[in-house]
């Protein structure tokens, strides 16, 4: 058994401007445990468990989705939480730049998946990447900060858009999705470990 999802993955930049940006966060919140920056990715599809068959028919399904779609570019959005404001259970970074692109991708892709024999998701797909999974309560100076880093000040937020103007054709936040990948899932002691077992391309111009 293969426990398997679907992703987009980052290119190197991309993981190093994030790598920057967990170390950063980490010195704000030092007690929470951050996911190692080689092991982010952009979820499409969650499929669990899977014997040598179903792994099968999910890489057909996914090498015929890529094959319909065309090259797109995402970007490095903002963070968020998942769970109560008082209670997160994961913090996020969002993406931002051709959605409706990757909207339609991510259902094209359940509905490939369907043809195969898979039940789709029953949470609406949120595209994020994920950053920390928490699992102990925060404390109220923690959660300060927490709210402080997803929702800075005015003028925090002013310095920041002029700085991200300046910067908005720095290649280190851009995601080029030209690839699906069918990815293999390893709970280990240490982490996560992720490895790419087939690498599907998007159709090109």
């Amino acid at each position: 058994m293969t426990r398997t999802f679907i992703a987009i993955e980052l290119s190197d930049g991309v993981r190093s401007h994030l790598s920057r940006e967990l170390r950063r966060l980490a010195q704000a919140l030092p007690r929470l445990r951050w996911v190692d920056p080689d092991t982010l990715h952009l979820t499409l599809s969650f499929l669990g468990e899977l014997d040598d068959e179903q792994l099968d028919n999910a890489i057909q399904a996914t090498t015929d989705t890529a094959a319909e779609a065309k090259p797109f570019t995402l970007h490095i959005g903002s963070l968020g939480t998942f769970g109560p404001p008082r209670s997160p259970r994961v913090i996020w970074s969002g993406v931002t730049g051709d959605m409706p692109r990757l909207l339609s991708l991510q259902k094209q892709l359940t509905a490939r998946l369907a043809e195969q024999g898979f039940p789709p998701e029953e949470r609406p797909y949120s595209p994020h990447l994920t950053l920390a999974r928490i699992k102990d309560a925060l404390t109220h100076q923690e959660l300060a900060t927490l709210q402080r880093l997803i929702h800075p000040t005015l003028a925090t937020h002013a310095r920041q858009h002029t700085t991200a103007r300046a910067s908005d054709k720095d290649h280190h936040t851009v995601i080029s999705v030209e690839h699906l990948s069918v990815m293999k899932s390893e709970l280990l002691r240490d982490g996560p470990r992720y490895t790419c077992l087939r690498l599907c391309p998007l159709r090109t111009a």
